[in-house]
């Protein structure tokens, strides 16, 4: 595939980041349950919404490409200092915006960080998922099976506001309908940023949004249900008593167990949304979510003994089977739970299909160790 083929007319402008497939595979990180914001506009092609701008991505063996969509109308500059385009197969057809068009602009990012540390940040590139999974493939035999056919699976550092109110409304519901309905909560009452087609993105909503009197009735009618409660008295709560935004994002310095304990006072928030927020927007990757999926392959992999006696996920099946994942995969133990959740899922049934020539790169070295 041509690196850097010529541009089409009107090219949008795109840049990349070294990034080979072996330690990211977007389909698996987008799609796999760990966010509800992106969608694949084409082939290998996602869009979504992140750090309140709205973002396209690709990728090649190699490296990961990237491109920010403009909500502002704006000449294209002849001198624009960016790649012409990513990887593309010829004839593919070009995204845009009917509100302006796509560019890079590191400088109306916030909080002073350009696209590249966005992206680095939320994919958490620093860490070497490689030999992560090749230290889990030498203790676990059934993760040894999975990791050669579902390679790049990373585990997201997302908003902690945007992650956990996600999560709320995951609570009895399937992947379709949790979209869905954070669609329907970003349109409501979130900012509107562009529209890219017949799509309008927005920004996720603030809490101060989402805690009004007026707003559970509004959730109620765009079908939230008992989730509608959930949503406006959590967004109050934390406004109140966890110090807002800034406060959720302080549980990132404290230790597991208090930041799991401090999300778990909030309504609609049990253990498995609570380590779901824990692992996937406060840091904590020790974090292991217990959902009937993990329950299910725990009893079916590593003994009927876990969870035993128990006919759903109760706070003893948790922290039964979080404790025995902790010890068999140690301190990343949340990352080894998202490769084996997505193996879980039928939609993934057959995902790479030259994995079988990786098998060797993860049995032939001795593991790495890992801290």
């Amino acid at each position: 595939m041509n690196a850097r083929p010529p541009p089409l007319p009107r090219a949008t402008p795109w840049r990349a980041l070294p990034c080979p497939r072996a330690e990211l595979r977007l389909d698996l990180a987008l799609s796999g349950g760990q966010t509800f914001r992106w969608s694949e506009t084409n082939p290998g092609y996602w869009t979504g919404v992140l750090a309140g701008r709205v973002w396209t991505l690709t990728q090649s063996e190699e490296q990961l490409w990237y491109t920010l969509h403009e909500e502002e109308k704006e000449e294209v500059s002849k001198d624009e200092d960016s790649l012409s385009e990513p990887p593309l197969k010829k004839g593919r057809r070009q995204l845009h915006s009917e509100t302006g068009r796509a560019g890079v602009s590191g400088e109306r990012i916030q909080d002073g960080l350009d696209p590249s540390q966005i992206l680095q940040d939320y994919f958490q590139l620093h860490v070497n998922l490689s030999a992560l999974y090749q230290g889990w493939s030498y203790t676990d035999g059934h993760f040894r099976n999975i990791a050669v056919k579902f390679p790049g699976v990373r585990v997201l550092r997302q908003d902690p506001v945007e992650c956990l109110f996600s999560f709320i409304c995951t609570s009895n519901n399937h992947l379709s309908r949790i979209t869905n309905m954070i669609q329907h909560l970003c349109q409501s009452f979130g900012r509107r940023l562009c529209q890219l087609d017949t799509k309008t993105y927005h920004a996720f909503p603030s809490l101060q949004a989402m805690a009004g009197k007026d707003k559970f009735a509004r959730l109620r009618e765009l079908g939230f249900g008992y989730r509608a409660r959930f949503i406006s008295e959590s967004a109050r709560a934390v406004l109140k008593t966890l110090g807002g935004a800034a406060g959720l994002q302080h549980l990132r310095t404290v230790s597991y167990e208090q930041a799991r304990h401090a999300l778990c006072t909030l309504p609609g928030v049990g253990a498995k949304v609570a380590d779901c927020v824990c692992l996937m927007a406060l840091d904590k990757a020790q974090a292991v979510p217990v959902d009937t999926h993990i329950w299910q392959v725990a009893k079916r992999y590593y003994g009927q003994e876990l969870g035993m006696g128990a006919r759903s996920v109760t706070e003893r099946v948790h922290r039964e089977i979080g404790n025995f994942f902790r010890s068999l995969w140690g301190p990343y133990a949340g990352w080894a739970q998202a490769v084996l959740f997505c193996a879980d899922l039928k939609k993934y049934e057959s995902p790479d299909p030259d994995a079988k020539s990786r098998c060797a790169k993860l049995t032939q070295s001795s593991p790495s160790v890992l801290t």
